[in-house]
């Protein structure tokens, strides 16, 4: 069943968000991580012009470091907690550069150590930005999974571990951008256009009324 939704996913090829189809461009860690920090709680409409004006100022840890707290704040706004995540994303870069020598670890373990870094981050900062497989589970995911009859979770975090055990390894990196995609154009959160569903035939429809 798996092989099949993802196939046709694929095949469906819907409309990305900017934000997606930018954050696929990167093939660095560094840009994967603050961009994805960023995008916590905002919507991807508002990311991706904010995501530009930032890598105006830098597009490295040495470089964003310098960056005045007050200037990235201004520039990304009106992302949600935009001045704790200027703070965040300076402090970051700064340990990044002056106590890992300017590289970003490639092992959740120490990804989750910076301050306001999830697993959700880690996860893409491994598949987009290492190319490793790794699950980013965010709301989408986990509710695509649930409302499929994949897997019966109450988290995000619960569905990255039952994912582990179940969906094959080749569809860890590419499964975020896939469901991403699907949630924002047809399963949405409320009013799903379960007719206009190109998978729906394998769709158990979990908690859809």
């Amino acid at each position: 069943m798996i092989d099949e939704v993802v196939q046709i996913l694929k095949d469906a090829k819907q409309p990305r968000s900017e934000f997606v189809n930018l954050m696929d461009t990167f093939n660095d860690p560094y840009l994967v991580l603050i961009s994805c920090i960023l995008s916590l709680r905002t919507n991807d409409r508002t990311t991706y012009p904010a995501t530009l004006r930032m890598l105006e100022f830098a597009k490295t840890p040495h470089d964003m470091k310098g960056v005045k707290v007050e200037d990235l704040a201004k520039a990304i706004y009106p992302v949600g907690f935009y001045e704790n995540k200027a703070k965040q994303i300076i402090e970051l870069s700064r340990q990044i550069d002056e106590e890992l020598g300017g590289k970003v670890p490639d092992e959740i373990e120490e990804l989750v150590k910076f301050n306001g870094v999830g697993r959700k981050t880690a996860n893409l900062v491994l598949s987009r930005g290492f190319n490793k497989p790794a699950i980013c589970v965010d709301v989408h995911v986990h509710r695509i999974f649930n409302r499929l009859g994949y897997v019966k979770t109450k988290n995000p975090e619960e569905t990255e571990f039952a994912l582990r055990k179940k969906l094959p390894v080749k569809y860890w990196i590419d499964i975020n951008t896939l469901m991403v995609t699907h949630g924002q154009n047809v399963c949405k959160p409320i009013n799903p256009k379960c007719s206009e569903c190109p998978i729906e035939k394998y769709c158990k429809k979990i908690g859809v009324k």
